[in-house]
């Protein structure tokens, strides 16, 4: 069983809205929903497993019915005092119907330009490896500074890389290998994949995608929005009766 963890319980201040930055409109639409309906449509992805705040549930939940058509939604998990812990409350939850020979790959709600090739990618760069992660090279120069007021070094741009999502992992070792760090070592985790570097496990390194950047600022949401346009994907903003009133209308975005 492969099981898709999207993480969705960020507070997303940075953008200075009145809703987490994965619930913004773009396209007529919550962000959060788009890489919804990439896993669900996805023949490999066999289960979906959010994490998310509880006062989202309900709102999730219709917004399943629209886009989760193949019916993949496993169950939710609680947000944790950072994204590893997160994942981890997500990886408990999904031990409950999935085995350790099993594996999850873990994205981002506000990645919503994931595709069908970084996903078979993924999965197909798997076999002998404990798991993947898709990389960017790094293009400008890299310098190491220790204090941030002075460069310390020169760093090799060519053995550097950038790490996106989706990352897929063995969902036994990977459980073991974050559950080693807690409570406290858990706590300093940035990336998903450090706990299993921490831990030995094998990782296999794919391309990355450009078009695959994460949400985070307003420039960011521009960007996405203009890609949307690029593939005529807008069509006028999405009304859906069980939805109510517009997401924007509502929440006066």
């Amino acid at each position: 069983m492969n099981v898709a963890l999207i993480l969705s319980g960020g507070k997303g201040r940075r953008m200075g809205m009145h809703v987490p930055k994965q619930y913004v409109e773009a396209g007529g639409r919550p962000i959060f929903t788009y890489c919804i309906e990439s896993f669900s449509r996805n023949s490999q992805i066999d289960a979906i497993s959010i994490v998310a705040d509880l006062e989202w549930h309900n709102l999730i939940r219709k917004w399943l019915n629209v886009y989760d058509r193949k019916e993949k939604f496993r169950g939710f998990s609680c947000p944790g005092a950072n994204r590893q812990l997160s994942i981890y409350n997500g990886l408990c939850d999904i031990r409950n119907y999935a085995t350790d020979k099993d594996c999850v790959m873990i994205h981002d709600a506000v990645r919503p330009l994931i595709s069908e090739e970084m996903i078979r990618a993924c999965f197909q760069a798997l076999e002998g490896h404990d798991g993947v992660m898709p990389g960017l090279p790094m293009i400008d120069t890299v310098y190491s500074s220790v204090d941030g007021s002075k460069i310390t070094t020169l760093l090799n741009r060519g053995e550097i890389y950038a790490g996106q999502a989706p990352e897929v992992f063995n969902l036994g070792l990977y459980y073991k290998a974050n559950q080693n760090l807690l409570p406290e070592q858990i706590l300093r985790i940035n990336g998903s994949t450090e706990p299993a570097i921490m831990a030995g496990m094998d990782i296999a390194l794919i391309p990355g995608d450009v078009n695959n950047f994460k949400i985070t600022a307003k420039s960011d949401l521009e960007k996405f929005m203009l890609l949307l346009e690029s593939r005529k994907e807008i069509d006028g903003e999405i009304y859906d009766e069980s939805l109510g009133a517009s997401w924007s209308e509502r929440y006066k975005i």
